[in-house]
């Protein structure tokens, strides 16, 4: 049977859309949005009209007929913790997307325009794996201070996507499977995915793990504390210097991870060294990731935007190989990933899930 979908993935000066037939990639667009359009809006979630008639005007110029979509898709917001799977919109979700409950992003929109334009269809709309998909066991959540628990914010849609693709690549179950997937994009994260979970995975976005182009990753508590309380900072600059200015942005001034390789191919030291301690610093997580699956691992995935350059696969890979194989898929195709999720479900393959949290923020089962 054939479906059409149309998948949205808003960014912050951006929307991506695509149409699929199946799994075949008919259109893809991204629309550029300007700050003086996007200005005028107080709050993100407030974008949803603007960029929701966006859409409909280049669905129209492109003579695709909106009445013939069966399903319309998109890239999950920053919600309360869930497990994976592909959720239907409803009313609970899109509250929590409209306040920001874990924070204004641009993600939040997805679900919000999906809804406002399968109100008109009357065909389901849904997200699949957005980054606060959380699969940690508990044992995971201990931080050593029982005031803060581990949170579970990652790359989920693409890690999910590359350990399905391996699965069905070897011609086994993903749910059946001990893989370790290493996302190395803006952000990193490795988890280490066990029988169709990911069992445990470094926060991505909040100071955890390896340091990236952008982000300062897990760092000595006392010297942060230190810097913290010296009057030299404020709290934003503090946050910043963790996500946003940390990693090569703070040791190179860029965070094109493209100009770093290129810089350390041509013989710039510094550059070399930031580059080899980043997938230092990657291999060190592998290697916690393959004793949280009692070293029994299937494949190591390399995935990511930086799983183009052949210097830092080679150099993790060097470090890694004696725990599994390596397997290197580059970039992240989210659009075909959200496609596929809704497909699955269109198709009878996976079941639909319901948007009803259990937990709230910082909850998990554990009592401290």
């Amino acid at each position: 049977m054939n479906f059409r979908v149309l998948v949205i993935n808003p960014g912050s000066t951006s929307t991506k859309i695509a149409v699929f037939n199946n799994r075949e990639e008919i259109l893809v667009e991204t629309l550029r949005h300007s700050t003086g359009e996007l200005q005028k809006y107080k709050n993100v979630c407030d974008q949803f009209e603007f960029r929701e008639n966006v859409i409909l005007k280049v669905l129209k110029e492109k003579d695709i007929d909106i009445n013939k979509f069966d399903a319309v898709v998109a890239r999950g917001g920053l919600l309360k913790p869930i497990v994976g799977g592909t959720y239907k919109i409803n009313e609970r979700m899109l509250e929590d997307l409209r306040i920001g409950v874990q924070g204004q992003h641009a993600s939040n929109l997805g679900g919000i325009i999906a809804d406002g334009i399968v109100s008109k269809l009357n065909i389901p709309a849904y997200i699949v794996d957005p980054v606060v998909v959380d699969e940690m066991d508990d044992i995971a959540r201990y931080s050593g201070i029982p005031e803060i628990q581990r949170k579970s914010i990652f790359h989920a849609l693409n890690q999910k996507a590359v350990g399905k693709r391996y699965a069905k690549e070897t011609g086994k179950d993903y749910e059946s499977l001990r893989i370790i997937v290493a996302h190395m994009g803006g952000g990193i994260s490795v988890g280490a995915h066990r029988d169709g979970r990911i069992v445990d995975v470094n926060n991505a976005l909040d100071g955890e793990g390896a340091f990236s182009p952008e982000r300062s990753g897990g760092l000595p508590a006392g010297d942060l504390v230190r810097m913290c309380f010296s009057g030299k900072y404020t709290k934003d600059e503090m946050l910043k210097k963790i996500t946003g200015k940390g990693g090569f942005v703070a040791y190179l001034g860029t965070n094109n991870a493209l100009e770093v390789e290129k810089a350390a191919i041509n013989g710039d030291e510094k550059a070399q060294k930031v580059e080899e301690a980043m997938g230092y610093q990657v291999a060190k997580d592998i290697g916690a990731a393959a004793v949280v699956l009692d070293g029994k691992v299937d494949a190591i995935i390399l995935t990511g935007g930086m799983a183009y350059g052949k210097p830092i696969i080679n150099f993790i890979s060097k470090k890694v190989s004696f725990i599994a194989p390596v397997v290197v898929y580059p970039g992240e195709d989210e659009m075909l990933a959200l496609a596929e999720g809704a497909l699955d479900v269109l198709e009878g393959k996976e079941s639909v899930k319901e948007y009803n949290p259990t937990r709230g923020l910082g909850e998990s089962p554990l009592s401290f």
